[in-house]
């Protein structure tokens, strides 16, 4: 059996499995096989596979099919334009929450040195993602997870970060050190009830205390905005993920806070996915 012909199986089991991109996993998973890159396994599609390799295909295939994420199989997520240790203790960064990374960029242009913190870090992939475009600035994230803290320390270390990142295990509610110029954060922001309706990718095998956001979907957004005038500067800007029906009720929240509300930024889909508000 070559290379084309196990995919062209794989994609068959996908596919029965009502998995959308069926190829598209069948050839990244190949390319785990070999160690290559998605375009080297298809350009050289006639090589044979070992019986050794047609058994760990296999077993990769099996894996997807039972509807795990293709980043918890490989164990890597690319995020901006870099990649990202990932398993089932932190989020699969999704490329919506790129805005956050790209509306920082674009706020900080100008700026050479600031103080970012990033409330429910994860694997890193927003906090590190800016960091690496930005050479001067210093950053900090907390998480209360102490597993979830070990994946971002991977990321630092993949990333070479370990001088401009502290980590701390907290919740936001008990954090309090230092003055930030940014703080980001993208948390939990789906209702309770709504939980059960995610993909089965989603609600199987991602960690549901990065995705319960209470019983209304505001309850880790409320903790983060009530608490961060103990660690935002005056001026500070504070940048949130939220879900697309969730901008009134956050607007709220913020001006009550003694928040300006600058934008609100759209998602890939058009849907309002963030909130960027300053500091009175």
């Amino acid at each position: 059996m070559n290379i084309y012909q196990a995919i062209k199986k794989g994609n068959n089991i996908l596919k029965k499995k009502r998995i959308k991109s069926y190829n598209l996993d069948s050839e990244i998973l190949m390319s785990e096989v070999f160690d290559k890159s998605r375009a080297d396994i298809v350009l050289n599609s006639n090589i044979k596979l070992s019986d050794k390799e047609i058994i760990q295909y296999n077993k990769l295939i099996e894996q997807r099919s039972k509807k795990k994420p293709i980043a918890y199989i490989t164990g890597k997520k690319e995020f901006w334009k870099y990649e990202f240790f990932v398993n089932k203790d932190v989020l699969v960064p999704r490329p919506d929450t790129e805005i956050i990374v790209e509306q920082t960029l674009k706020l900080t242009k100008n700026k050479s040195r600031l103080k970012i913190l990033d409330i429910g870090t994860g694997s890193g992939c927003i906090l590190l993602s800016i960091l690496k475009e930005k050479k001067n600035f210093y950053g900090t994230g907390i998480d209360i997870c102490r597993k979830t803290l070990e994946i971002c320390k991977v990321n630092i270390k993949k990333l070479d970060l370990i001088n401009r990142v502290k980590l701390f295990k907290s919740d936001v509610d008990n954090f309090n050190y230092g003055k930030y110029d940014l703080v980001i954060s993208n948390p939990p922001y789906i209702k309770k009830f709504d939980l059960k309706y995610l993909e089965k990718d989603v609600y199987d095998y991602e960690p549901k205390i990065a995705l319960d956001g209470g019983i209304d979907g505001l309850l880790e957004i409320k903790k983060i905005i009530c608490n961060s005038y103990k660690f935002i500067k005056k001026n500070g800007v504070l940048i949130l993920e939220i879900a697309f029906d969730q901008t009134e009720n956050v607007k709220r929240i913020l001006r009550k806070n003694g928040y300006y509300i600058r934008n609100v930024v759209k998602d890939l889909a058009d849907n309002n996915r963030c909130i960027i508000s300053i500091k009175k």
